[in-house]
Order: C-alpha cells, then sequence, then structure tokens
C-alpha cells in the first residue's frame, strides 16, 4: 500500500536525490507548493515571490519503511534548524517544510520533532513547518530525477554527495540497491 508525503528541506535536486536512493520509495517527483500564486514555473519561484517552497513528493511502500522512517531520514539530511536556508542556498523557497494530506501525517511528524527535541540531536531550535498540503505543482520535466541526468552539474557535484553519505551511514538498511 502506497502513502505520500511532501517535503521541503532546501534544493529539491538534493532531497530529491535522497529519497531516490531510499528503499521501500516508489517515486519521488519535484515540484513547487506553499504559495499563493497559481501555476508557478522555476522562474517565479527562484524570485521568492510566490511563497512556494521547493518540495518533492513521495510515494513511499508503508509496508516497506514508514512515514516515521521517512521523516527521521529527511530530519537527517538538511539542516531543519536554519530558517529558509539550506547551506548557500538562501530564500523561502528553501525553507524546511512537511506538508501533510492528513492528520494523522501532522501528529507523526509532530512526534518525530519533538522525539528529536527531546534527544537533543540538533544544538538550535527546529524551525520545520508542519502544514496541510493545499496545491502541489509538479515542477518542469528537467527538475526530475535531475542529479541522475546531470551527474557533473557542480552545484550537485558539491551538495548532493554528503547528503547521500548520511543516509548511508546513519539508514545503511534502508539504502536501496
Amino acid at each position: 500500500m502506497l502513502d505520500t508525503i511532501v517535503l521541503g528541506g532546501g534544493c529539491f535536486w538534493c532531497v530529491e536525490s535522497v529519497f531516490l536512493s531510499v528503499s521501500g520509495v516508489k517515486e519521488v517527483q519535484s515540484g513547487y507548493a506553499g504559495g499563493n500564486t497559481k501555476n508557478p514555473d522555476y522562474r517565479s519561484i527562484c524570485s521568492g515571490q510566490t511563497g512556494h517552497a521547493e518540495v518533492v513528493k513521495v510515494s513511499f511502500d508503508i509496508e516497506k519503511i514508514s512515514l516515521q522512517e521517512i521523516l527521521e531520514i529527511f530530519f537527517a539530511t538538511h539542516d531543519p534548524t536554519t530558517l529558509n536556508k539550506q547551506g548557500n542556498d538562501v530564500g523561502t523557497q528553501y525553507r524546511s517544510i512537511i506538508m501533510c494530506h492528513s492528520q494523522e501525517q501532522k501528529n507523526i511528524a509532530q512526534e518525530v520533532i519533538s522525539t528529536l527535541i527531546n534527544n537533543g540531536t540538533f544544538q538550535n531550535p527546529i524551525v520545520t513547518e508542519v502544514v496541510d498540503l493545499k496545491d502541489y505543482y509538479r515542477a518542469e520535466e528537467y527538475h526530475q530525477n535531475y542529479f541522475k541526468k546531470n551527474p557533473n552539474q557542480p552545484y550537485c557535484v558539491f551538495s548532493i554527495p554528503p547528503k547521500l553519505e548520511k543516509l548511508k551511514k546513519y539508514f545503511p538498511d534502508k539504502v536501496s540497491t
């Protein structure tokens, strides 16, 4: 049985690359959500004026991986303590956000965040938004599976391998082969 969650943790190329490497994940789609403009495109998103975040829609087999595990991977592979910023990417489009389809998803997200706070996982406060998913827009085709199509793109070469290393280090049993 499949479930879907929408996650934003900086550049969607990075988040997409992580979840394409997770066992039990069936599909990852880059897109835009959380804004106030209908049918946004990449150029408008990059302006920061639409209010959208770069996100990925992650579809996963709940018999192979739980939403809690998806969220644990999400928090381990981006910095949820920086407001509207991931690394050198700055702007509201890079915010840390979880967009939920149900109250159950929101509850699980809040439980994961509470556990991270109680465990002292991060030195700074978690600023990740947990909200209802309203509108989601699929990003342009050239953004889909971007790193696989552009493995030598300098931004990707610099940004993505460290995230994949965290996935392998902290969740070795969840890395797809």
